[in-house]
């Protein structure tokens, strides 16, 4: 009898264990599954090429707009997009191929026109895609317009008839020495876009990659082997199991030797030269993150993604009315921040941080983590000093030049004799 007992124990133990497993097994799974269909929805809503391709290819075919990148875009498809980078739904970007050369392709999908800082500073408006210049608008004509929308963005520059010149050149795509209607089309949608006129204006500069060619607003940039500043590239389901804080630990192991760190930050500091008053007036970085700066073979800085760097006339003019009840609301992007006037309860249109200061922010962790030992002390000095820089200080222009040549000029002595130099 207590044999009996003690078999019907064990086997009801043994079924609630095993029932027990099942249910916790199910559970993770369902959980499991839950998790990377929420992922792939979110995934197919950020990554839309398909959708961008078949707009422009649209437009392209019923001949609204033309550029050097549409009949390989649309009829021959020779240029192909790859690997998504896109982090919102309005802005795609794509590693691709171009041929036989590789690009980055970046396309504007539709947005709804604000003009907060909440959103984007540069929407698409679908309903009037592609609608300037008319048909009949002579070339004469569009050089007024596109010399209006300079001034209007970047303030009143003596010399905004030569960039009116340049971007005339560029919008030649066949080169045959004639803008077409639809050429025009898509260079105007395309000067709305701040990334596309900052990578016309330093076109000449090492670390803007080169424009490749265009079709209405999508355009195709030079390639850049690595596109983050430090860190290492993972498939996204793998992404969803590594919790953040072990990210950004496992992000500082997977860079480069410190002295092609110190490299990349050169180009960083050489960067922020060419945009701090420049040929056609001053330029303000307002998200300046690892994920926005990249690198080639050689280890000299690529920008990634400029869509946050904007014209200073243009920022001031947009944020000087705005409605604030504290600084939180005077901010564009994650890094240009103004003051809250309490008195008006607007917005003051001075940016409190220059660009400077900002990149050094980002600089310090990614050049004091084994940083040689003769050396570390005076470049966390350097870098403080840096970080402290206001916009409101006095001289601060020649602050701001001597902070960063001082920097340039230390990194460089310790590298220019190694062979990462």
């Amino acid at each position: 009898m207590n044999d009996c007992y003690v078999l019907f124990y064990s086997q009801a133990r043994f079924s609630y264990v095993r029932m027990k497993y099942l249910f916790f097994s199910w559970l993770v799974v369902f959980v499991g599954s839950w998790i990377i269909y929420v992922q792939y929805s979110t995934y197919t809503e950020l990554c839309r090429g398909k959708d961008c391709k078949k707009i422009i290819c649209d437009k392209y075919k019923t001949g609204v707009i033309d550029g050097p990148a549409c009949n390989s875009l649309c009829v021959t498809e020779t240029l192909y997009f790859g690997k998504c980078l896109s982090t919102k739904p309005s802005n795609q970007m794509y590693l691709g191929i171009w041929g036989n050369l590789p690009g980055v392709v970046k396309c504007q999908m539709e947005q709804a026109l604000h003009l907060d800082f909440g959103t984007e500073l540069e929407p698409r408006k679908e309903i009037v895609l592609f609608d300037k210049p008319t048909r009949g608008t002579t070339v004469q004509k569009f050089k007024e317009m596109v010399y209006s929308l300079f001034k209007a963005k970047l303030g009143d520059q003596g010399n905004l008839s030569e960039l009116v010149n340049l971007i005339l050149t560029v919008a030649d795509g066949d080169k045959d020495g004639q803008v077409s209607l639809g050429e025009a089309k898509s260079t105007w949608a395309l000067l709305q876009l701040n990334e596309f006129l900052l990578m016309v204006i330093l076109q000449d500069k090492e670390h803007t990659p080169k424009l490749m060619g265009f079709c209405g607003d999508l355009y195709v940039m030079e390639s850049v082997e690595y596109t983050s500043l430090y860190g290492i590239s993972l498939p996204w389901i793998i992404e969803l199991f590594i919790p953040s804080g072990f990210r950004r630990s496992m992000d500082q192991l997977f860079t480069p030797s410190w002295p092609r760190k110190a490299k990349i930050a050169i180009g960083l500091l050489e960067f922020v030269e060419d945009v701090f008053h420049g040929p056609y007036g001053n330029f303000l970085m307002c998200d300046i993150s690892a994920k926005n700066l990249g690198y080639n073979d050689k280890y000299d800085l690529k920008m990634v993604d400029m869509r946050k760097i904007v014209p200073e006339t243009n920022l001031k003019e947009l944020i000087k009315d705005r409605h604030c009840e504290s600084d939180l609301d005077c901010v564009y992007g994650t890094d240009c921040r103004t003051t809250c006037d309490q008195s008006t309860m607007k917005c003051t249109s001075e940016v409190i941080q220059p660009n400077l200061a900002k990149a050094c922010q980002l600089l310090k962790d990614y050049l004091l983590r084994g940083a040689p030992t003769e050396i570390r002390e005076e470049l966390e000095k350097q870098l403080y000093s840096c970080i402290a820089l206001k916009v409101t200080a006095n001289q601060m222009e020649m602050e701001h030049s001597l902070i960063l040549n001082n920097l340039k000029t230390l990194l460089w002595k310790k590298i220019s004799y190694t062979n990462d130099s």
